[in-house]
């Protein structure tokens, strides 16, 4: 299983208001991408981080491209992409990843 992660600052508007788009626009899309797993947005001070889960690298690289042209057409303006990473999931309780062979978490 793999993640996406992406850094975002918010340049203007309530950030509570942008994650409710986010999940009113961003994901039913990543819902609709094969492999999709799970999304997460949180907040720190002026910045969003957001999360997703993958059953895939490519299918976490087709949501990155997803995301970018969504995000472009939504929220121009509004926020920034500080950083951006896909990478293996190691662990998640949540996803059910262990590192342990033949478990669970």
């Amino acid at each position: 299983m793999h993640g996406r992660m992406a850094k975002y600052t918010v340049s203007s508007g309530d950030i509570h208001e942008l994650a409710r788009t986010a999940e009113d626009g961003m994901l039913p899309i990543f819902k609709s991408q094969p492999g999709f797993k799970a999304y997460s947005l949180m907040e720190s001070g002026n910045e969003i981080i957001s999360f997703s889960a993958w059953e895939s690298a490519e299918d976490a690289e087709a949501a990155n491209k997803a995301a970018a042209s969504w995000i472009a057409e939504n929220l121009a303006g509004q926020i920034a992409l500080e950083e951006a990473g896909i990478g293996e999931i190691l662990f998640s309780t949540t996803l059910g990843v262990s590192t342990k062979a033949g478990a669970t978490a």
